[in-house]
């Protein structure tokens, strides 16, 4: 079959195909189950492992988790004991420790509980089969460390890496082939020297050095809170793409990089402003059902599922969590995500950018800080004025964000992400905060110590906890409440009411690495700020308000220059942040350099000790190996793709024009239409075939002699090859819309975002 004849029978496919239908759970009544009764059924939790393991035993466990003492190997072998028959009871016959290699995703390898027992008799060697694991199996197993990125902290001669049992997070049981499950254990990878090669080993660090930092302010802040522990909390929005399966499969440039390489958009795209919030096709929808129901049985606390801007876009969004445990559940939900959208003909796309011209995807972090009390430090309350605890902590963010926002620029760079960033849908890469009117008020008013403005309206008649009332002024509506500031979508980093949402960290990408960094930021400034306030309160016993509020005015003054409020899409921006010295890092190869600069490795080698120098070393050049690769990755497939399907197609048709104008001729017919186009067609031929023997040179220079630093290999593919493929993409463009249909091989932006 033809390329053409492949679309069209795809096109037919996805119409006629049948609806895939799950049985959502019932009661032995017949009744539906409430979601809260389904809710973390197949998870291992503590409340399951009290009742499976004797108390001493438990007690033990629970003083390990939090940091007391180490696991004993009888309080592992119990453990191990019991989850293996609550496992195997669910149908396990595997077990996988889980882990996230600085790959962007997770990893797995699974083994079997079976084992044989061996017997030797008079007779000879009899062997019984038998269902084990043990508590060395529970903490640990041996992946190969020289074949995931190390950034040459591992070769093949000095492979051994271990995975171990994070025992923050619980294990549980996913489903396996022919109605077979598998017990999955989170885990840390470290390498055999105890190096960290994973993200969530230096997450974990981190939350114990901010809890630590900001657990010391708030005691020194409010001595009589008594508070032991602090914590970070996430809430992840995660964006996505889904399209039919079988026209997936007709696009390599998908199936290979992610996104589409050529395509134009089709007449009505995004344009109408309809599709936000619109109905949700109803193969997604249950899809995403499906969805809701396996994240449901996992423990994860979906909420919110809805169609984003572009045609073909969607978003699910989680009940926030403790950090480590909502970046689990992201990897899990896009890992299930992938395997649902499979059973419904679907492909799931989690690139920042996948279609040219209309809006990319993101996974906003949402991120606070809680304590173990269960107050949210960066809620503003009634009177943030008054709430210096809250103020001194906002500051500490911002006072981040001032110190080291380039660390937050690499930890949300990648070449997929660059497509995203600044592009007039997702925030650039000038980091600054947004924090809204009523706050920006509250801090200038306490930095020139004067009243502050009201904020009510004179037809209101009431202010709300949290905000303003706001009259609709329609009698059978109620008056609703207004939050304490509005929501600026241009900011890569605003106040939400009670959190900052981190808008620029890309879909496809663990938000660990963002989150840590973040983390150590924080940290660091905590640490200054405390610092601060100890010398400020002297000899006394305990802070003065005027204490505090001297650390405030002096900690407003110097993040002035990182709130912003306006429009960061806009080029006025771009200046006022240059006065500000706000650095524009516009290339991800840019920002990585930043990650080896003196001051930040001091902040994260030193002052937080969450990476090692080996660490942070080995993460700058994976970062620049992963970056030049994908670039080249993407190069070739366009080579392939241009030479082997879009000029052929060309080709074909100009061979077709060709033939039916001599035919014409032949008998007497005037055949100019069909010579004009021939005519306009060669221009645009020859255009694409000089691109692409441009980026055939450019791919072969940067493959061929690739530089010893990977930065600077880095640098060269962003330089010479991602231009390049930008303007064979605009000549293979121009081409599709000259060239006839029934001509054009590959699936077109139509075909790909409107056949759900």
């Amino acid at each position: 079959m033809t390329g053409y004849e492949l679309r069209k029978s795809a096109l037919v496919s996805a119409s006629i195909a049948p609806k895939r239908e799950i049985q959502y759970p019932h009661k032995p009544d017949g009744k539906p189950k409430y979601s809260s009764e389904i809710f973390g059924e197949n998870v291992f939790t503590l409340k399951t492992m009290a009742k499976a393991l004797p108390k001493p035993i438990f007690a033990s466990f629970l003083k390990q988790r939090r940091g007391r003492q180490n696991l004993d190997k009888t309080t592992a072998d119990s453990i191990a004991h019991a989850v293996r028959i609550w496992a195997m009871d669910r149908g396990a016959t595997h077990y996988t420790h889980w882990f996230q290699p600085q790959t962007g995703t997770t990893a797995e390898k699974h083994d079997a509980f079976l084992s044989l027992v061996s017997n030797f008799t008079p007779g000879g060697e009899e062997v019984t089969p038998i269902d084990q694991f043990s508590g060395s199996q529970l903490l640990q197993s041996e992946p190969d460390a020289s074949s995931f990125p190390s950034g040459g902290m591992r070769s093949t001669f000095e492979a051994r890496g271990y995975t171990i049992w994070d025992t923050s997070s619980s294990m549980f049981v996913q489903n396996g082939p022919n109605g077979t499950a598998i017990l999955y254990i989170p885990s840390v990878y470290i390498s055999y020297n105890g190096d960290a090669l994973d993200e969530k080993t230096v997450l974990l660090r981190s939350n114990d050095v901010l809890s630590r930092a900001a657990t010391e302010l708030v005691n020194l802040l409010e001595p009589e809170s008594h508070v032991s522990h602090v914590y970070t909390t996430l809430g992840t929005e995660q964006e996505f793409f889904m399209v039919d399966r079988t026209m997936y499969a007709l696009r390599p440039d998908l199936k290979i990089t992610g996104r589409t390489l050529v395509g134009q958009l089709p007449p009505r795209h995004q344009q109408l402003e309809d599709h936000y919030f619109g109905r949700i096709p109803s193969r997604v929808m249950s899809a995403i059902s499906e969805l809701e129901l396996e994240c449901l049985r996992l423990g994860i606390p979906i909420k919110t599922r809805h169609n984003e801007v572009a045609p073909g876009q969607f978003e699910v969004a989680p009940i926030f969590e403790e950090a480590s445990v909502a970046v689990d559940h992201n990897l899990l939900t896009m890992d299930i995500l992938h395997k649902v959208a499979h059973r419904h003909n679907l492909r799931v796309l989690f690139h920042e950018k996948p279609f040219k011209g209309i809006n990319g995807s993101g996974k906003h972090c949402n991120w606070a800080i809680a304590t173990d009390r269960g107050e949210n430090l960066l809620d503003p309350t009634v009177r943030p004025e008054t709430n210096f605890r809250f103020i001194i902590f906002l500051l500490a963010v911002l006072r981040a964000l001032q110190e080291h926002a380039p660390l937050l620029r690499v930890a949300i760079s990648s070449s997929s992400n660059e497509h995203r960033l600044g592009a007039q849908e997702a925030p650039p890469g000038i980091i600054s905060a947004f924090l809204g009117d009523q706050l920006n008020e509250v801090l200038d008013a306490i930095e020139q110590d004067r009243p502050m403005k009201n904020f009510s309206v004179p037809q209101f008649q009431s202010i709300k906890v949290g905000g303003t009332v706001l009259d609709v002024k329609v009698s059978a509506l109620p008056h609703i409440t207004r939050d304490l500031t509005d929501r600026n979508r241009t900011s890569p980093f605003a106040f939400t009411g009670n959190k900052f949402e981190f808008r620029a960290v890309g879909s496809k990408q663990s938000p660990s690495f963002p989150v840590t960094v973040l983390n150590c930021a924080v940290t660091a400034a905590i640490r200054e700020i405390t610092a601060e306030l100890r010398s400020q309160i002297g000899s006394k016993q305990r802070a003065s308000d005027e204490d505090k509020l001297a650390v405030i005015r002096k900690y407003i003054k110097l993040t002035k220059g990182v709130r912003f409020e306006g429009d960061n899409y806009s080029e006025a921006w771009t200046q006022e942040a240059e006065r500000r010295g706000l650095p524009n890092i516009k290339s991800a190869p840019e920002a990585f350099t930043y990650l080896i600069k003196e001051k930040h490795v001091n902040m994260l080698t030193k002052e937080t000790a969450i990476f090692t120098e080996s660490e942070l070393r080995s993460r700058y050049h994976i970062l620049n190996e992963r970056y030049a690769k994908d670039i080249i990755i993407e190069a070739e497939t366009l080579k392939a793709i241009v030479g082997q399907q879009i000029l052929p197609a060309a080709f074909e048709y100009r061979k077709s024009l060709a033939e039916a104008a001599a035919s014409l001729k032949a008998a007497g017919v005037e055949a100019a239409p069909e010579v004009d186009t021939l005519q306009e067609l060669t221009p645009l031929v020859a255009c694409l075939q000089t691109e692409y023997r441009k980026l055939i040179a450019a791919v072969d220079a940067c493959v061929e002699h690739p530089s010893e630093d990977s930065n600077a290999h880095a640098m060269a593919a962003c330089k010479d090859v991602v231009p390049l493929i930008a303007s064979v993409r605009n000549a293979a463009d121009a081409l599709e819309v000259a060239v006839a249909d029934k001509f054009w091989p590959l699936p077109k932006y139509t075909e790909l975002l409107l056949t759900i």
